[in-house]
Parts: C-alpha cells; structure tokens; sequence
C-alpha cells in the first residue's frame, strides 16, 4: 500500500512539473509578480492565499477597481491568480459567479477602453536612429542600439525574443535574413518558427545591413547576439536582459527630445503592427509576422490604424458649405 502512495506522490510531482513546463519561463514569472500581490492584499486582510476562494479573489479585483487598475490589468491578475492555484496543485473556480458578475460590474462602471503605451511609427524609428546616428557615442554602442531597434520594429520581435537571439538563429540569403525564433511567447511547445526580414531600398534604415555592421564589427561568431558591455565598452560574453531593449528606446526618445514615459518596449512591436496597417497590409500576414494567436489585438492595431484614414469627416466638404 506504501508503495502505491510514494507512486501517487512522484505521480502528482512529475503532473506539477509538466504544468510548470507548460508555460514560458517570462510568462510564469509574469504571473508570480502578479500573485505576489494578491499575498499582499490577502496578508494586510487576514485572508488565506493559497488556497483562497471565490468571495476572497472577487473582493480582491474590487479593490485594484478602485485603484484605478486598467480592466485588462484586473482580467490578467485573475488569470495569474488561477494559475499559480494550479501550478501549486490547487482548485479554484475563477468562473465562479461572484468573480465573473463583479468582473462585468466593474466594466460596465468604469469601461474597459485600455489606453497603453504608444506604438513606435515608421517617424519615430526613424527620428531615433538618426538621434544614435548623430550622439556621440561609441561606434560598437551605436551599431549594437540601432541593430536592435531596426531587428526589433521590422521583425515585429517581442523584447524577449530580441534578447533571446543567438549568432546561430541568423542565415544571411540573397533576399534578405531568416531569422529563427527557438520558442516564444505563444509557441509553448518549442516547435520554433522563421521571419523573413528583406533588404530595404534605403540601407540608412534597412535592419539587414544594419545587423551585418553589428556582427562584423563586433566579431561576434557564436551565442548571444545582443550583450551587455563592461566599462570601456568591452563587450561580455551575456545577453542583454529584455527590461534593456525598453531602456535603450527610452534613452534615445529623450535625447531626442520626446518624452519617452509614453513608450516601452512593446512600442517596437505594436509600432511595426500599426504601421503594417496603415499601409494596407492584410491581418493574417500580420499576424504571420507578429506571432499573434489572436486576431483581437492585431484588430486593436488596424482600428487605430484607420482612425483617420477611413474618417467619413474626410469626405465632408465643410469650408464647402455657405450661409
């Protein structure tokens, strides 16, 4: 019979490792910050964590309300809470009615409309690398910044996934780059996938040769594409972290000029998404290029894309109209 039970127990071990596995390593740890503070609004209450309930985890969502947290903030919050339940082997309903009624209260209250950070246009990318251009700064530190930013906006790249690169995810071809994406976000199973970034007409902007100048002139052969510099702008042997790519964009916006409190990381991606749709290009290719599963957020990208292209105050002849 003890056998059995010490079965059961490896069995319910190698079940909660699997669930842990099941989720990328930025995802899980996404969901542990956001559960650390839930532990806090549950420490401060006298309530139980883990395991918690319903009633306590719909209370919880009401207070980050009245914080003035975004919907979508709250929406993700449950989802971590849910999660980390289940990685740690426990039960909760989070479609239990007191959760889900509280949840489209709170919408119906406060709107769900997100206001984020602002996508990086087609002006913008090209602002800030005539800003590294210009700066004066290291040539390794210019070549290594810009290669970023360019490899980041064309390919559509998470900020993980541009850190992630390694020399050997490249293959240099006659149209242009393949780059090799071993896992991401939405690739849970680590099947991979493959981005086509051709050869632009005007080389000052092309991520291609942009990306050649990085590599020759560092003489990097092997791993970690983007990495960390020593003092005297030595270059290590680490990969950069992907809070850098946020920094670097930041860095020169304000150089610049721009405030840069309204952008982040994600504004290389959203960028590359808004302005794909401002020159037409269709979602499905879109989305073959950003990664998304979802078409709900790429819509996001086209609505905001056509706001004032598709204006029908466009079309009104207003200065036409007499008294």
């Amino acid at each position: 019979m003890s056998k059995i039970i010490t079965n059961i127990k490896v069995l319910k071990d190698e079940t909660l490792l699997n669930l842990q596995n099941s989720k990328a390593i930025n995802t899980v740890r996404a969901y542990k910050s956001d559960f650390k503070d839930f532990e806090l609004f549950c420490y401060k209450n006298g309530f139980r964590s883990l395991p918690s309930q319903p009633k306590i985890i719909s209370l919880y969502l009401t207070y980050l309300s009245t914080k003035n947290v975004k919907i979508s903030t709250i929406k993700r919050r449950l989802v971590s809470i849910g999660v980390i339940h289940k990685l740690k082997g426990h039960y909760l309903d989070t479609k239990h009615p007191s959760i889900i009624e509280n949840i489209m209260g709170i919408k119906r209250r406060k709107g769900s409309l997100q206001i984020g950070k602002k996508p990086l246009l087609i002006n913008n990318l090209k602002y800030i690398i005539n800003v590294i251009d210009n700066k004066k700064i290291e040539k390794i530190k210019k070549l290594r910044d810009r290669s970023i930013i360019l490899i980041g906006f064309s390919g559509g790249f998470r900020r993980n996934e541009i850190v992630s690169l390694d020399y050997e995810d490249l293959d240099f071809v006659e149209e242009g780059l393949k780059v090799s994406l071993k896992r991401s976000k939405t690739d849970q199973f680590g099947e991979g996938s493959l981005k086509g970034l051709p050869y632009f007409h005007n080389s000052v902007y092309c991520p291609v040769v942009s990306l050649k100048k990085w590599i020759n002139f560092s003489k990097i052969n092997s791993g970690p594409l983007f990495r960390r510099f020593l003092k005297g702008s030595k270059l290590s042997q680490k990969r950069l972290t992907d809070q850098t790519v946020a920094l670097i964009i930041k860095e020169y916006l304000t150089e610049g000029g721009i405030d840069s409190k309204n952008y982040s990381g994600h504004s290389l991606r959203s960028g590359f998404a808004t302005s794909a749709a401002e020159s037409g290009v269709e979602e499905r290719h879109i989305m073959a290029m950003t990664g998304h599963k979802s078409p709900e957020m790429v819509r996001r990208y086209i609505k905001e894309a056509n706001l004032f292209k598709n204006n029908p105050l466009n079309k009104i002849k207003i200065w036409d109209f007499k008294k």
